[in-house]
């Protein structure tokens, strides 16, 4: 069952997140660059099934978007390929990580 959090969650998670673990970002390309979380990684949820061997081996997937929805999105195209190790960022997102002023990468 995937775990639902928000991303004042994932801001207190930050500092126990690994190198085992993955902060992904399913926004578009040009919404990464603008600003993401420190650390995530970019993969467009509607490529994320073409990227599947390289999310293998994670403990972790923290899936975030937006505002959730794409995030929720990217989850179920996660879970019918078999992954079981994802939390979802699904009501809020990127625009609730700015207003909160957490750091933001660019």
């Amino acid at each position: 069952m995937t775990q639902h959090i928000s991303m004042s969650d994932l801001n207190r998670q930050l500092s126990k997140i690994t190198k085992k673990d993955l902060i992904l970002d399913v926004r578009g390309r040009d919404e990464y660059s603008t600003g993401h979380v420190p650390g995530s990684k970019n993969i467009p949820h509607p490529e994320i099934s073409q990227h599947q061997s390289e999310l293998q081996g994670y403990d972790q997937i923290f899936v975030y978007c937006q505002a959730g929805r794409r995030s929720q999105i990217a989850t179920a195209t996660l879970e019918s390929l078999g992954f079981k190790n994802l939390i979802c960022i699904s009501a809020d997102g990127m625009g609730a990580w700015i207003s909160s002023g957490y750091p933001v990468e660019k």
